[in-house]
């Protein structure tokens, strides 16, 4: 079949009020064709003066269809012969990255080269809308300065020496930030620090793991909680640690356990989170703090303490962390700036001695260049201005009416399947449920409603303890009530 056989002005619709041009049109329509077999390899093209007059349209919008074709690949052209079919066209077929599934078939399984870090999910929770989100504890973005970060950002952004500036900064974060976090640090939890000792990462998590990663080795020792932040317990572990869990209770981390497990031998680290623990809420009680102060010189014992939301106190004044307290080097601080502002913006920080912050910006290097400077600075500015420390004072008034608010109507709601204590602090009421209560069943009756409710597994450490953390602080009243009804409607 020649080409002046084929009916183009059939197999290639031209639309002329269309906005894509019509040389374009005649371009795409042909790649169609080819795509479709219907123009094999090697096809040679109707000479533009003929395609013209078929398509009834100008010849120069033929030639520039031709070119278009060449420049893409799927026509080459033979000088003087023609246009033909390109005998390799640039099409490519998506590959999965699916392992394929060769049950039942002879032929041997391609090794696993990857680890396993978790379980696939189950499927017995679908994926759905919901309306409304039972956290574990996080801020409500919608009464955060947002829009003043987005001020100052763009206000930066249009700055062009001071953003080139900011890019040669490096991986310590903004020099603004951790002078701004030096100072309100100081003033707030009373650490002598200077900006050299103050590390910005992106989110505490971020913090925690390079902390962790200054220290601890495969075969190196943990000591945890025995209800613990999971995250950070996964994380030891995929650092090759091992876990040696300590009781929790009312006065926070058996401190007796570690000093015992210190006589026998140093473990290479303790994570603790004194002030509202995660996840129970509970504050190291005073006396047990200033053993916990005397072993950690005594015995050597590097720490990471971790208190992502020590602003959010509401009874009396928030004990002060370990790390303002003589510790010799031993204790890393870490806080967070998500729990001010909200989850989304993902900025944490770890404080050492100098040449460990120094270090340590230099194995954040390996896992993350650098922040966003641009971001980092933005935030800088709240606290240059005073927004941020305004809009701490305003959240915790805020977060404590809502708390008292949450903690009635889950009263009201579950008293007599869940018992509680109302938290001092934090953002979350940690919530024990009656041993053969089923809070997955919970959590999907809730989900018809549009709510979602962990299921509990993320909090199940022990089978005694049937326990979830359920976040108030990012729900105002309407959504509080909602929540309540809906807890009586599905238990």
């Amino acid at each position: 079949m020649t080409a002046q056989t084929l009916p183009f002005s059939t197999l290639i619709p031209i639309d002329r009020k269309s906005p894509t041009p019509v040389f374009r049109q005649l371009a795409n329509g042909l790649i169609d064709l080819i795509r479709k077999g219907q123009l094999k390899t090697g096809y040679q093209l109707p000479a533009s003066r003929d395609m013209a007059s078929m398509l009834k349209v100008n010849r120069a919008t033929i030639v520039a269809a031709y070119e278009e074709l060449q420049a893409q690949g799927w026509v080459e052209s033979v000088k003087r012969k023609g246009n033909f079919v390109s005998k390799y066209l640039p099409i490519s077929s998506p590959k999965s990255f699916q392992t394929p599934d060769l049950s039942g078939v002879p032929a041997r399984q391609p090794n696993k080269f990857y680890r396993t870090i978790a379980a696939p999910p189950s499927g017995t929770r679908k994926l759905m809308a919901h309306q409304m989100m039972i956290n574990d504890g996080y801020p409500d973005a919608r009464i955060a300065p947002l829009d003043l970060i987005i001020d100052r950002y763009r206000f930066l952004s249009k700055r062009v020496n001071t953003y080139n500036k900011l890019l040669s900064e490096g991986s310590l974060g903004s020099n603004s930030l951790r002078t701004e976090l030096a100072l309100f640090l100081s003033k707030t939890r009373a650490l002598d620090i200077a900006p050299e000792q103050v590390l910005v990462t992106h989110g505490a998590q971020l913090a925690i793991s390079i902390a962790a990663g200054m220290i601890l080795q495969p075969g190196s020792s943990v000591i945890v909680g025995d209800m613990n932040y999971v995250l950070a317990d996964r994380l030891f572990e995929q650092l090759g640690a091992r876990l040696i869990k300590v009781k929790v209770d009312q006065d926070g981390i058996d401190v007796e356990a570690i000093e015992n497990i210190c006589k026998q031998a140093r473990p290479s680290l303790l994570y603790i989170i004194p002030h509202h623990h995660h996840p129970t809420t509970v504050t190291l009680s005073a006396e047990r703090r200033v053993k916990l102060l005397d072993i950690i010189q005594r015995y050597q014992l590097p720490v990471i303490e971790d208190d992502y939301d020590y602003d959010f106190h509401y009874e009396n004044a928030p004990i002060l962390p370990l790390a303002s307290a003589e510790h010799n080097g031993y204790v890393l601080y870490i806080g967070s700036i998500s729990k001010t502002l909200a989850p989304t913006i993902r900025l944490g920080y770890l404080i050492g001695g100098q040449d460990f912050v120094w270090q340590a910006s230099k194995l954040k290097q390996v896992l993350d260049i650098r922040g966003d400077v641009l971001f980092e600075e933005s935030v800088a500015h709240l606290f240059t201005t005073g927004d941020m420390q305004r809009h701490l004072r305003r959240s915790v008034k805020v977060y404590k009416k809502r708390r008292d608010q949450f903690c009635e109507l889950l009263q009201s709601s579950l008293g007599d399947v869940a018992k509680f204590i109302v938290p001092n602090g934090g953002m979350a009421v940690w919530t024990l449920f009656d041993p053969g209560y089923s809070i997955p069943k919970l959590a999907e009756r809730l989900a018809t409603n549009g709510i979602y409710l962990n299921d509990g597994s993320l909090h199940k450490y022990k089978d005694d303890v049937n326990g979830i953390r359920l976040g108030f602080a990012s729900l105002n009243t309407n959504e509080m009530q909602t929540f309540a009804h809906s807890l009586k409607k599905s238990r």
